[in-house]
């Protein structure tokens, strides 16, 4: 039997036979949203967002996902981003002027925002 299958908008036909079966692997440790969360969009994978960031980019990028709250908005200072990330002031800044010119996140010099994402990647091939 064919099934007719979508990928990132590209359709595909693929056997049953060939398809991968999800299955909850430990029942026990099925993870629980509670409380805050960080969130990532599937979007940010398919849109070709994580393909286009280098690791400093996307090192500084998660950390403020998972440090903000449900507004996107986080006020770690620099110092403290550099230590959690093992980060030089050198690569924070470039890391962070990229994300800004990538309208990933903005940044008022004391507060960042990770913004909800753009329709697509800035540049074609990523964000460089």
């Amino acid at each position: 039997m064919k099934v007719l299958m979508c990928y990132s908008g590209v359709r595909t036909s693929k056997k049953e036979d060939d398809m991968v079966r999800k299955r909850i692997l430990i029942a026990d440790r099925v993870r629980q949203v509670r409380g805050s969360f960080a969130f990532i969009p599937h979007r940010f994978l398919s849109g070709g967002f994580l393909a286009s960031l280098s690791r400093e980019e996307l090192l500084l990028y998660f950390f403020l996902v998972v440090a903000s709250d449900k507004h996107g908005l986080s006020y770690y200072g620099s110092k403290s981003i550099c230590s959690f990330l093992n980060m030089t002031q050198d690569e924070y800044r470039s890391a962070r002027e990229q994300l800004i010119a990538g309208d990933l996140i903005a940044f008022d010099s004391t507060l960042f925002q990770v913004l909800e994402l753009p329709a697509s990647s800035v540049r074609e091939g990523g964000i460089r």
